[in-house]
């Protein structure tokens, strides 16, 4: 006599099935929420869903993303791509104005001016002007910060999609106890039955 009824076999086999879809989805995996591959920090930081700038003129080129608390910017020369440190730099938001600190470390500039910072979470397009002194070379670049009224909810989102995860990772262990529990009282009716 087969100690596996129909029942436990099936359980087990659904259990078998569910397991791989249900790590699929709890695991980060290599792509973004949009589908996007994310192969290397340079795909990670572009699939983050921040509010982004770019500006160049014939000198320099000017990128950037707005974070909780900054607007954080790299600067290079156009023509060659090679970084601008320890410039001086001024963001303008219409009547609001005020400069960046260089940080060393990543090469980068921030501005964390709360009054601009909190103009710039605002929902909409925002037209900046940078006037970078680099040495001696200065000039004037203008870029659009354009913010959806969605970016505002990112984490709202970003825990949602954490719930789902959780959700998948309870489902998957329940579909595993429940085919062990079916299989254990199949050998223990078995091995009653000798």
């Amino acid at each position: 006599m087969n100690p596996f009824s129909f029942q436990s076999r099936l359980a087990l086999a659904a259990g078998m099935c569910l397991l791989p879809l249900c790590l699929a989805i709890a695991s980060p995996g290599a792509h973004g929420p949009n589908g996007e591959h994310l192969d290397g920090p340079a795909a990670v930081s572009a699939g983050s869903g921040l509010p982004r700038i770019e500006a160049h003129s014939e000198q320099f080129e000017i990128v950037g993303r707005l974070d909780a608390s900054s607007l954080v910017l790299y600067v290079s020369r156009y023509e060659t791509n090679e970084a601008v440190l320890g410039a001086q730099l001024d963001v303008e938001l219409g009547n609001l104005k005020a400069r960046t600190a260089f940080e060393a470390e990543p090469g980068s500039y921030r501005l964390s001016d709360k009054k601009l910072v909190d103009a710039l979470h605002r929902a909409g397009n925002h037209s900046l002007v940078f006037t970078l002194t680099a040495g001696a070379d200065s000039d004037l670049l203008d870029g659009t910060l354009a913010v959806a009224a969605h970016d505002e909810n990112d984490h709202a989102e970003g825990s949602g999609s954490g719930m789902r995860r959780g959700a998948a990772i309870v489902a998957g262990v329940v579909v595993l106890v429940m085919g062990a529990v079916l299989l254990r009282r199949r050998r223990h009716n078995f091995g009653a039955a000798r």
